[in-house]
């Protein structure tokens, strides 16, 4: 019911403030390689929908996940991963 409601959390329309979702620690090492030629390890880091996870959900600085987008393209290209998946 609306009298349940806790009215602290919300502002003055009634509704509740946004809030972000809190950032994973990146995992930026010299060590991260990633390969076309390995679909199996670009998997996680795609949705169930077939498309990249952002960088806030992937936790990688802005130069692995640009490495990581490129290496998910070429996979796509050869048909190694999917474009799309239903």
């Amino acid at each position: 019911m609306a009298d349940d409601r806790d009215y602290r959390d919300m502002d003055s329309n009634g509704r509740r403030p946004f809030r972000r979702r809190p950032v994973q620690k990146k995992k930026c090492t010299k060590e991260v390689s990633f390969s076309y030629k390995q679909p199996e390890t670009l998997r996680p880091y795609i949705t169930s929908h077939g498309r990249i996870k952002p960088q806030r959900l992937n936790g990688f600085c802005a130069k692995h996940q640009r490495k990581l987008a490129l290496e998910i393209k070429r996979a796509r290209h050869l048909a190694l991963l999917p474009f799309v998946t239903d």
